[in-house]
């Protein structure tokens, strides 16, 4: 919702009540409402006028991690983003990773090329040290394990 927070956030704040479409309270995450024609309150506070929106290609270095805030204080891709309204990163890269990312307040371009669900092929260009083996390239189509119950969908290599 226009600047207020992300969308987890928002669907958060719409189950507490604190949302009024047209007077009446929202509790459920998913209500489509007119942005022209509905009134949108939040706590009693209308939305924020829609921002124009920003799309930026931004070249993250190697030690930088993909997210606005990092509470250990490593540098992050904020670093790198003009001055003006919240932009944040579609998708992520490894620390160790260097590699192009757009930068966007467009949520619903980043939800469509982010979630699984829309099928958006991913591309990434590996530079390795030596050839992998027969063994590596089988883990990488069946889809690596990042951390316990979290995979990575299988790679096309």
């Amino acid at each position: 919702m226009r600047g207020i927070g992300s969308r987890r956030a928002c669907d958060t704040l719409i189950e507490s009540g604190v949302v009024r479409v047209n007077g009446a309270i929202v509790r459920e995450p998913g209500r489509r409402v007119e942005p022209e024609g509905d009134r949108v309150l939040v706590r009693g506070r209308p939305l924020p006028g829609r921002s124009a929106l920003r799309y930026f290609l931004v070249h993250k270095p190697v030690g930088m991690i993909t997210t606005l805030h990092d509470p250990e204080g490593r540098p992050t891709v904020r670093q790198l983003l003009p001055p003006g309204p919240r932009l944040f990163p579609v998708g992520r890269l490894d620390a160790d990773t260097s590699g192009l990312l757009l930068v966007t307040n467009d949520g619903e371009l980043a939800h469509k090329l982010m979630h699984p669900r829309y099928g958006v092929e991913k591309r990434y260009k590996v530079l390795v040290d030596t050839l992998p083996n027969a063994n590596q390239l089988s883990r990488l189509r069946a889809g690596v394990a990042l951390e316990p119950g979290v995979r990575a969908e299988p790679a096309s290599v």
